[in-house]
This record gives structure tokens, C-alpha cells and sequence, in this order.
């Protein structure tokens, strides 16, 4: 049985879900806290940005901080030098204008430089001119689908990893639908626009980096292709909207549409539908390397034919997808979400685990962990940190 528990903190309305065996109260911290928004896209930004202006202000801070000290550089000539280099506002204006005017109304609801918010929202796009500038990618993140069955209906999921400082600013985003734009559930950060998300035609989408791939100075970043996605009101939108698009960063995409799953590997000059060697269960899982678009960057040319080899199974993404293809290479109807939750809490190498608990002094670690219900009774579940150390809340959608 699943309860619903409403409170009022810090001027807006924050719905949890947990289960009737435990209660929740105001300041207990495992609970991803949830806003409402609804109407234009400037005005759900405006809201955003007033109902988490300290938390945004503090977050933001801790951004600059962390770019500072990993950069040794002037953030504010470090994020002008950034925007400078790249031209990503005509392609988010042709696709996605909407959601380029949520970020104004971050900014204005926050009293943050539109400058500094408009950059915050390109999470992958600033790691990928880092990337340029050091030639030092990372790994983050490991994604799962499972098509329905006749046992189970289908899901997505995800263990969303991201740098520390956004540690303890999860908020869950409820966009109310309006007209032909649907209602949603965003995961994200203070003061970002999404990190991963579904709505309620059962469309729900899970991202995770691919350095290696080309990207693209003038594409649709990251967070506007997420966006674009959960806006598209019909299913059979969705994959076109994917291979229409100019990527800006090396991406790969699960994507969830009611009993199906899909996954593609983005890069700037191609698209590549990918299948994992148990493509006929209906299952696909992937971490954060290249393995059928060879779209590369010059400097990832030996690394991308080392994997292509097998000759780097001891590295963090291939340990993480061994585990993910050791646990999920079964037939699609004996994989339930139970099984989903153990492999993304699962540490079955000690270096390299799929779920990475806060740590203090560790750069990375799982921001949360994602489970949405495509069919059926559709919903989404998430965790505040790592599945180990946080219980799944689950909410449903109003229609």
C-alpha cells in the first residue's frame, strides 16, 4: 500500500510516496523533495527559480567552486571562453524553444546571471570542451531497458552519476500537462532543467556520456534532446525527433516507449541504433563507451579500438557493463524490477560498482537511481543518492 503525504517547505508543495510501514517527516533527507509547475515554459522557470532561489544561489557556488579547483582557472573567464567556443542557442531555438525560455524564467525567478544558468544546463557540452582542453574524459552513469512481457510491463532505468557538489540538491520536477504538452516527471538539480525523465504517454528517457564520440559546437545539447524527447506528445515522434536532431556531445540514449526499448548511440555525424547481445529478450543496458558508432574523436582512436578488441575489461565503463550483462542476459520475462533494483545497488566490483555511495572527497558519485513504469499503472520511481543508502519513492501520474 503506498501513502501520500503532503507538506508545505520552503513555499512550494513537496509530494513523497513511501511505503505505509514508515513515515516521512519534513526533515527526513533521504526523500527527493517535489515542485509543482505548470503553464508557458518561462513561467514554469520563473517558479523554479523563486521556490529554489538559496538552493540554486548555493548550488551554483559549489559549481564555480568545483571548476575552480579542477580547472585552476578564473571560472567567469573559464565559462566566457566556453560559450564563446560553441553556438548551441539557433539549434535549441529551432527544436526547443520552450525550454530555452524555462531557462530565462530560471533566471529571473533566481536572480542568477542568465549567463551562468544558460551554461549550467550544459552539463555534458562543458565536459566535452574540458575534454578538448585536457583530453581527460569521464565515466558516469549505467542505463537499463526492459521491454514488457507477459510477467511484467516495461521499464527504464538508471543510476544517474554526477559530480559531488549536487550532492543534497535533487528535487523532482512535476510538469503539469497543458494542451499537447504532457504531463512529466523531471529528476534534476537546483537550478537544472533535467538530468533524466518521463511522461505520461509512457515515454521515458535515460542518458549516459560517450567522450569518445564526436560532438558538435553548434548541435542541441544534451539536456534540450532529454527535454524534446519527454515534450513529444505521440510515440512514434520520438525516435525521429532523435535521428532529426544535430547532437552536440557523444550520447548514449535508452529510451523507454510503452512496451518497447531503444538505445542509441548519438554522436555528432551519426546515429546508431545499438543492441546488446541479448537483443531477442528485449533487453539493452549501457555505460559510458562506444560500441557500434565509430564516429571518434581523434584522440579516443586507440581507446575505441582497445574496446572494439576486448582489451579493456578492467576499465571503470566495461567493468560496469560486464556487471550489467553478467546479471540482465536473461530472457526478458524473468527480469523484474526487483532484479533491475538489485543490479542498480549493486557493488560487484569494489572499483568499479555500478552504484557509487557518497563519499566525502570523491568526485562522482550517484545522484540518484531512476525507475520508470512504462505500461500498465505508469510511474516513476527515484532515490535521494544512491539506491544502497536511499529507499525508492514512487509516484504516479494524474491521468
Amino acid at each position: 500500500m503506498i501513502r501520500v503525504i503532503i507538506f508545505s517547505l520552503l513555499g512550494f508543495s513537496l509530494v513523497a510516496c513511501s511505503h505505509a510501514t514508515k513515515d516521512l517527516s519534513l526533515i527526513d533527507s533521504k526523500y527527493v523533495p517535489v515542485i509543482e509547475l505548470s503553464g508557458t515554459g518561462y513561467e514554469r522557470g520563473l517558479k523554479h527559480g523563486q521556490l529554489l532561489k538559496s538552493e540554486i544561489a548555493e548550488v551554483y557556488l559549489k559549481w564555480k567552486q568545483s571548476l575552480r579547483n579542477s580547472t585552476k582557472q578564473d571560472v567567469d573567464s573559464l565559462i566566457d571562453a566556453f560559450l564563446s567556443a560553441t553556438d548551441f542557442e539557433p539549434a535549441i531555438k529551432k527544436w526547443t524553444p520552450e525550454i530555452l525560455e524555462e531557462v530565462r524564467g530560471i533566471a529571473d525567478g533566481s536572480g542568477q546571471k542568465f549567463k551562468d544558468v544558460y551554461a549550467f544546463q550544459l552539463v555534458d557540452e562543458f565536459w566535452v570542451y574540458l575534454d578538448y582542453l585536457t583530453n581527460s574524459g569521464t565515466d558516469h552513469c549505467s542505463c537499463i531497458g526492459v521491454s514488457s512481457s507477459k510477467n511484467h510491463p516495461a521499464y527504464v532505468a538508471q543510476n544517474m552519476d554526477l559530480e559531488s557538489y549536487m550532492n543534497g540538491y535533487q528535487v523532482l520536477l512535476h510538469i503539469h500537462g497543458s494542451g499537447k504538452y504532457p504531463e512529466q516527471f523531471i529528476l534534476t538539480c537546483a537550478g537544472l532543467i533535467v538530468t533524466t525523465g518521463m511522461n505520461e504517454n509512457g515515454i521515458g528517457v535515460n542518458p549516459n556520456t560517450l567522450m569518445e564520440l564526436q560532438s558538435s559546437t553548434d548541435g542541441l545539447p544534451v539536456a534540450y534532446v532529454i527535454r524534446g524527447i519527454l515534450s513529444q506528445e505521440k510515440s512514434e515522434e520520438v525516435v525521429p525527433f532523435i535521428y532529426s536532431v544535430k547532437h552536440a556531445s557523444g550520447q548514449n540514449y535508452v529510451i523507454g516507449i510503452r512496451d518497447s526499448v531503444y538505445d542509441f548511440e548519438a554522436s555528432a555525424n551519426q546515429i546508431v541504433r545499438f543492441y546488446t547481445k541479448t537483443e531477442q529478450t528485449g533487453i539493452v543496458y549501457h555505460t559510458n563507451h562506444a560500441l557500434i558508432n565509430h564516429d571518434v574523436k581523434a584522440w579516443y582512436l586507440n581507446y575505441h579500438k582497445a574496446v572494439l578488441a576486448g582489451e579493456t575489461r578492467d576499465w571503470n565503463s566495461e567493468v560496469r557493463f560486464s556487471t550489467l550483462q553478467k546479471r540482465l542476459g536473461r530472457p526478458v520475462n524473468e527480469v523484474s524490477s526487483e532484479e533491475i533494483k538489485s543490479a542498480l545497488r549493486s557493488k560487484d566490483d569494489e572499483k568499479n560498482p555500478i552504484c557509487h555511495s557518497y563519499k566525502e572527497g570523491d568526485n562522482v558519485f550517484t545522484f540518484s537511481s531512476v525507475i520508470y513504469t512504462l505500461t500498465g499503472k505508469c510511474s516513476v520511481q527515484v532515490t535521494k543518492g544512491s539506491p544502497d543508502q536511499s529507499e525508492y519513492q514512487e509516484h504516479f501520474f494524474t491521468n
